[in-house]
Formats: structure tokens, C-alpha cells, sequence
């Protein structure tokens, strides 16, 4: 019984790792790239998860990525929140990718707010998805950013520094994006293994 007690203390205190078995994804929303979806285990974005976005440097065309989702979602009638953006969005381009202005709500936020406000509008069940761009988001908040995510049953993207790939992330799907060559890797996916190859976004850089 007391190696029992210990393990259990040990798993609880997270000083050892337990192993689980491959979970199906329950859904997913086409990202746009029909290669990259079919590369990923669920065919897109993981639904209810936080899919985190490694970006080289801002503003190399990294939304990209995910306005082909954003613009379907708002089609949609679904509330696309962005919280506290590197840069002003330009509504000519969001217009012209497809995104339904009237669906899409900016929020400007401190490093420290900008994590409970995403965390909040997950948990709330009333977005299609969630932008946000964390200026410092350890483990723990991610964490409880993922767990938003799958309570809100809502699409959380977090563009993060291409620095932070070398630490451990409880996203449910890890990209790079990088401009020189223009190309987009996946670091993790939850259900299977990381496609091997690299890839492009149509029009990335015209």
C-alpha cells in the first residue's frame, strides 16, 4: 500500500511523467492548406484546443495561416475575438480575406490582462476562436489556456516568438512559421506523429 501512496504522490506533485495511449481528435476546422490538412491526424485545427503558432518575426503574412478559418467562423455568425495584437488590424485586408467585420471584437490588453481576458472569452462558449498573442506565457498559463479551450469548446490560436519551440507546450498543436524560405512546420499534433515535410502558404509573400 505505501508504494502505492508514493507513486500516487509523485504523480500528483507532476515529478514523474505518465504515459497515455493516442486519443482520436473529436473534430477539426480546415485550416485553408489542403496539404497541411492532410498531413494532420484530425485534418486541421484541433477543435476545443489551443493550437500554438511560432512565428520567426511579426509581420511576415503569419495570419495567413489562420484567416481562412477566421473568415468561415465569421461567415458563420461566430465571434472571432483578437486580444492584444502586435499591430493595428487593417480592415481593408481583413475585408478582402474574407473576415465578417461585425463578428470580429479587439481587445487591448496589458502582457498580465491579455492572458485572463483570452482565458475568459474560451471559457465562455461565445467565440468560434480566440487570437491572442501573450507576451509572457509560462507553462501554467497556457496551461490554463488549453483547458478554457476545451471547456468553451472554442478554437484558441496563441502566436508566440519562434525562440519558445525549444520549451515544452501544452497546445494541442505546435507550428513553426518562418519567412526565409517561407515555410510552416508542425512541431506537435495531438493523435499522431509530425509530418516530416514542410509547408507553404499559396501567395505567401506576393
Amino acid at each position: 500500500m505505501s508504494s502505492v501512496v508514493a507513486i500516487d504522490h509523485l504523480l500528483n506533485e507532476r515529478r514523474i511523467w505518465r504515459g497515455q495511449g493516442i486519443v482520436a481528435p473529436s473534430g477539426h476546422q480546415p485550416t485553408g492548406n489542403a496539404a497541411l490538412d492532410a498531413s494532420l491526424p484530425g485534418g486541421g485545427w484541433p477543435e476545443a484546443a489551443l493550437s500554438e503558432l511560432l512565428v520567426e518575426a511579426p509581420g511576415i503574412g503569419e495570419l495567413r495561416l489562420v484567416l481562412p478559418t477566421l473568415a468561415r467562423l465569421s461567415a458563420a455568425g461566430e465571434r472571432v475575438v483578437l486580444v492584444a495584437p502586435p499591430y493595428l488590424p487593417y480592415p481593408g485586408a481583413w475585408l478582402a480575406a474574407g473576415v465578417e467585420m461585425k463578428q470580429l471584437t479587439l481587445i487591448q490588453a496589458s502582457a498580465r490582462d491579455a492572458l485572463w481576458a483570452a482565458e475568459q472569452c474560451l471559457r465562455s462558449g461565445s467565440c468560434g476562436a480566440v487570437v491572442l498573442w501573450p507576451q509572457r506565457a509560462d507553462d501554467r498559463a497556457l496551461r490554463r489556456l488549453q483547458i478554457a479551450a476545451e471547456t468553451g469548446q472554442t478554437l484558441a490560436f496563441a502566436y508566440r516568438p519562434l525562440f519558445e519551440a525549444r520549451n515544452p507546450s501544452p497546445a494541442a498543436l505546435r507550428l513553426t512559421i518562418q519567412a526565409q524560405p517561407a515555410q510552416v512546420r508542425v512541431l506537435k499534433c495531438r493523435g499522431g506523429q509530425p509530418p516530416a515535410r514542410t509547408f507553404h502558404l499559396s501567395g505567401w509573400g506576393s
